[in-house]
């Protein structure tokens, strides 16, 4: 099939080019703006003022040179439809999928065209979410799972402008004052409260920083006794009822946490005591038939350790713990970054910025120990200087 030369313009229907009446004379709108678009095809629409019909073609033009041109049958594709096509093509964990089609059905705007999507489409579905109300964190994720949709579409040359791009969203609390950290007091109460067999579980998570999932994915070939480390492969995700998936961890976070000699010690017995075998890759913490932990079982076990220990903290707040711990032993962020699987320092950043020692700190611990250098028996050295 040949394809149309590009050109462009707009014409006169009720006039021929020597001024005389057309056979259209006085029949719809006067004026015709025509261009080829670029796969050729003839896109047509009628003015009733030549100005108008100008200005029309003006702008098309402009968005074929700038090569952010969107053809109008493709743009009338609804935010439902281009998001059914394109997410059938994504390459998601049963998680992320689950979380993104939850924003799509949602959200108020999905059927409509995505190039008549507005700011004000979105501004109104925020507010929506706000006063429901939604955690403030919980209207970021849903919006910027909304933000990768439009994204798409955007390189899909279904839209031009990003309708979502400057929208206000609600303040997230800073970390300091959402994060909670157990004491070291309460942390050794929950590990010995814990059930016999859940109390490596519990110690794995405070004392090693391991989420939930990968804690439960644990094998004994994980566990380096001559390194002391315990090594992160994997997570265990449940899906549904009994069933568990085993995948790599979140974020390719694999790594190879170093541990102490007491946890060692822990894990030690309960292979011992819970899970005896030869099999390098059982489960160490087994679930139903061949799985291991799935998330109703573990918290099911938390809640009663936490209720025998007397304390109410959250499971996740463990791995705050670990990560409060080696910040407070001095390590910097990318030691803590590594022993906590996060896939850059930046995310460490965001999350225990709080933690790290502040220069007013720092400042303060060298003028202390410099004050300690110079008067090695502060009492004399100041009784000195007041000439006592």
């Amino acid at each position: 099939m040949q394809r149309r030369n590009r050109r462009a313009g707009v014409e006169d229907r009720w006039r021929k080019s020597d001024g005389t009446p057309s056979a259209a004379n006085g029949v719809g709108k006067r004026w015709r703006a025509r261009y080829v678009d670029d796969n050729g095809r003839e896109v047509a629409k009628g003015f009733a003022r030549k100005v108008e019909a100008q200005a029309w073609l003006d702008s098309i033009i402009s968005t074929q040179v700038q090569g952010t041109y969107v053809d109008p049958r493709r743009g009338r594709m609804t935010y439902r439809e281009f998001y059914s096509e394109w997410s059938s093509l994504q390459n998601w964990v049963h998680h992320t999928r689950r979380a993104m089609d939850a924003g799509a059905v949602e959200v108020p705007f999905a059927d409509i065209a995505l190039t008549d999507l507005r700011r004000s489409h979105i501004e109104a579905w925020v507010k929506e979410l706000v006063e429901r109300p939604l955690a403030p964190r919980t209207v970021h994720q849903r919006v910027n799972n909304v933000k990768t949709v439009l994204k798409a579409a955007r390189r899909d040359k279904r839209m031009i402008d990003d309708p979502i791009d400057g929208v206000p969203l609600p303040r997230v609390r800073r970390a300091e004052m959402a994060m909670e950290i157990p004491d070291p007091a309460a942390v050794g109460r929950l590990v010995t409260a814990a059930e016999p067999s859940f109390a490596a579980y519990v110690a794995v998570c405070a004392f090693a920083g391991l989420r939930r999932s990968e804690a439960a994915a644990l094998q004994p070939q994980d566990i380096d006794f001559l390194r002391k480390r315990v090594s992160v492969n994997r997570q265990a995700i449940g899906i549904s009822s009994g069933v568990v998936e085993v995948r790599a961890p979140k974020y390719g976070s694999e790594r190879n946490v170093p541990v102490s000699a007491g946890l060692l010690e822990i894990l030690s017995e309960h292979l011992r005591v819970h899970t005896p075998g030869d099999d390098p890759s059982r489960w160490l913490f087994p679930g139903l038939g061949a799985n291991p932990l799935n998330g109703n079982m573990v918290f099911g076990r938390w809640r009663k350790a936490r209720a025998a220990a007397g304390v109410a903290t959250k499971l996740h707040s463990l791995r705050h713990y670990f990560a409060s711990s080696l910040i407070a032993a001095g390590c910097d962020v990318v030691m803590v970054q590594r022993a906590m699987g996060h896939s850059s320092a930046s995310i460490t950043l965001d999350t225990y910025s709080h933690l790290f020692p502040s220069g007013e700190d720092r400042t303060r611990a060298a003028a202390e120990r410099a004050f300690s250098e110079a008067l090695q028996s502060p009492a004399d050295g100041l009784r000195t200087i007041r000439g006592n």
